[in-house]
């Protein structure tokens, strides 16, 4: 009897690759009972959201105030020369409506409104910060792209307290922003209420030192001034260039071309007074020139800033209020969550993908387990 070569005995063949077919093969031969034991967790997970709260969303729209400038150029082509000196100020402060979104979201603000509704303990929070982010989570602020109006969404179990609050965050937002210097408008007001303040003060002293010099019309020929005038206008001219100078500063870098071109215009006109005033002392003039000419220095930055004042009030007139109220927000009537009927679908559907990623899995490691044995 001959033995068998080794070379002979049967090798154990490779397993052949699988297809989609065959591995989705359970799934179509168990897709009954996958698709009870689906509509089973769906109608437990559809009974489960009956049980959270509903979740009512409150909405308003307010319209930050427009910017004001035509009466500001206006004011400015008045003065002359002097109008190309200040016309930069117009552009100090622009705003924007996410300066008021940023103001929404401020601590102060937040705070107000959880002080207000007693969020600490609404919320059961054990800390004041907790409720600020439980707020902030309830709360959605937004600017349209195109109408650039804001809107703010506030969720709440109860109804009428996500109107209330939504309609707080306005009535808030006004409450500081009245306290602050927002609009151009206002920033320009503010500005040269302080100037025209220093200026009025620096004219009375004038005035006392004019009094003081024995003035009198009859004693003023008509050369000193003539000189006393184009000295006090030149002065003036410098004192504006200083003032645009400063309003630049404070919001550009040194390194800026418009910050560097004011600088030397200031230097150029400093220079022009200098040498005036080097002149002047040259000559034996009576005190009572120099005292008119410093009169009529601060009278005029008095009249120049007087204007710019006056206009900046009339534009903050023209705004009205800070903000405008679009839509006022209203008791909701629906809830906006949870979406029961969504619940159930996506809970019916999540639980047949995982029950089939359960049965292919099995039926892999029963094909494993077969193939091991057999080989």
């Amino acid at each position: 009897m001959t033995s068998a070569s080794p070379s002979s005995t049967p090798m154990p063949t490779a397993p052949q690759a699988q297809t989609w077919s065959s591995i989705l093969a359970p799934v179509r031969m168990q897709w009954r009972r996958l698709s009870a034991g689906s509509v089973l967790i769906g109608c437990i997970g559809l009974g489960i959201s009956f049980l959270v709260p509903p979740t009512f969303t409150a909405r308003t729209q307010v319209l930050p105030p427009a910017q004001q400038q035509s009466g500001a150029m206006a004011a400015m082509a008045s003065l002359g020369s002097l109008s190309g000196l200040l016309g930069g100020m117009g552009g100090v402060g622009k705003n924007t409506p996410d300066q008021y979104v940023g103001l929404m979201q401020s601590e102060t603000v937040v705070d107000r409104m959880v002080e207000r509704f007693k969020l600490v303990e609404l919320y059961e929070s054990k800390y004041r910060v907790d409720a600020r982010k439980e707020l902030a989570t309830n709360t959605r602020v937004s600017v349209g792209k195109k109408d650039g109006l804001i809107s703010i969404e506030v969720d709440d179990e109860s109804p009428q307290r996500a109107a209330d609050m939504a309609n707080a965050y306005v009535e808030e937002l006004q409450r500081l922003s009245s306290s602050l210097d927002i609009t151009e408008a206002q920033q320009r007001r503010s500005f040269f209420e302080r100037q025209l303040k220093q200026a009025r003060n620096d004219l009375e002293k004038a005035q006392e030192k004019l009094t003081a010099s024995g003035f009198t019309e009859s004693t003023l020929r008509a050369e000193p001034k003539a000189a006393a005038d184009s000295f006090a206008r030149l002065k003036a001219t410098l004192t504006a260039a200083e003032v645009k100078l400063r309003g630049l500063e404070a919001t550009m870098t040194s390194a800026a071309p418009e910050v560097q071109q004011q600088q030397s215009i200031v230097a150029s006109l400093r220079g022009q007074v200098n040498q005036f005033a080097d002149d002047e002392g040259s000559k034996t003039k009576a005190s009572y020139v120099s005292a008119y000419r410093d009169y009529r220095y601060n009278e005029m930055l008095v009249e120049l800033f007087a204007k710019q004042f006056e206009l900046a009030r009339m534009d903050e007139a023209r705004e009205g209020g800070i903000l405008q109220v679009v839509d006022k927000a209203s008791v909701p009537e629906r809830k906006s969550k949870p979406k029961r009927s969504v619940v159930g679908l996506l809970t019916t559907l999540g639980a047949f993908i995982t029950l089939s990623c359960l049965v292919v899995l099995s039926d892999q490691r029963r094909r494993k387990a077969t193939l091991i044995a057999t080989s």
